[in-house]
């Protein structure tokens, strides 16, 4: 790990507040925003260490579009600058030949304030960012590249039930995905009490929810258990003791951990996790929570392959 700076995380005195204003471009069919949908023009830049990029890696593969964008993967860990290409020949990605996403960022905005994002799609001709906006990225990676999926692609966001499935994303981002960040970086004690509180609430909520239904949308794979399922990858290995989210582990859940299990074993979501480079973003990037830099041995990940029993439902 480079430490030019180490960044922060934890403000003391104050709850977590995510910064969601995400460089707001679109790349689609029409070509609205001037990013028209071109196979072989944009690079998807996704770290498999942080759950919002590995969402973008699942989806690409689920969607088979492996040969229409390509994929730049930085390293687990960096410091306050920057994502960087370090697990690449010479410490450079080999298609934009950048050493810092932030390359990328500044090759469009020079002064560009926000923090340096993963996943972000980049321009391969200019070198230059076109979007951070997680969210949209694997939206239109569905809806926009439609022409470019493979055949038998699955259906993520099926209409019969977009409007319930737009509530359970929703619950979803705000109670769990980043209701353990909430947890892990509180700078009090009382918006951790509150924090911890509104997780479980929804843990409790996604346990019924799964107990009777196989996926969160029934029985089929969805959009929303692609968002839900990279959280409950990390729970155990990380959020359930460095981010302080410690009631019980994932495995301590039936539904859940059963659920959890049967959509890893899915072709398209076991093999983006790699649990090593996870460890070593969380335990060793972030300095004000864990500083030692100490990365735990475990938990034993081979619990993941045992088998779920939930084709029944």
């Amino acid at each position: 790990m480079t430490t030019d700076q180490t960044p922060t995380y934890v403000e003391s005195g104050k709850e977590f507040d995510r910064d969601m204003n995400y460089i707001p471009d679109r790349i689609t069919a029409d070509g609205r925003d001037g990013w028209p949908v071109e196979p072989g023009r944009y690079r998807l830049v996704a770290a498999k260490a942080c759950p919002w990029a590995n969402r973008a890696i699942i989806v690409r593969g689920l969607l088979g579009l492996e040969d229409v964008i390509s994929l730049g993967m930085p390293g687990p860990t960096h410091d306050a600058r920057s994502w960087t290409f370090d697990l690449d020949e010479g410490g450079k990605d080999p298609v934009l030949g950048i050493e810092r996403l932030q390359e990328a960022y500044f090759a469009r905005y020079p002064d560009y304030p926000r923090g340096i994002t993963v996943p972000a799609m980049v321009d391969v001709p200019t070198g230059a960012v076109v979007t951070n906006d997680f969210p949209w990225i694997t939206h239109d990676l569905y809806f926009e590249w439609r022409d470019h999926h493979k055949e038998g692609a699955p259906n993520l966001w099926p209409d019969d039930v977009r409007e319930e499935m737009d509530d359970v994303m929703k619950r979803i981002f705000t109670e769990v995905n980043n209701g353990v960040y909430r947890c892990g970086f509180a700078g009090s004690q009382e918006a951790y009490d509150s924090a911890y509180d509104r997780l479980w609430t929804a843990m409790d909520w996604l346990e019924e929810r799964l107990t009777d239904r196989r996926f969160l949308m029934g029985d089929a794979i969805t959009e929303a258990d692609v968002r839900l399922f990279t959280t409950l990858a990390r729970f155990d290995a990380v959020y359930h003791g460095h981010f302080k989210c410690n009631r019980n582990k994932l495995t301590e859940m039936p539904a859940l951990w059963g659920y959890a299990r049967d959509v890893f074993q899915t072709p398209g979501f076991g093999e983006t996790i790699d649990f090593d480079q996870i460890k070593a973003h969380y335990y060793v990037v972030h300095t004000d929570v864990n500083p030692s830099g100490i990365v735990p041995k475990g938990p034993d990940l081979s619990v993941w392959h045992t088998a779920h029993g939930r084709e029944k439902l």
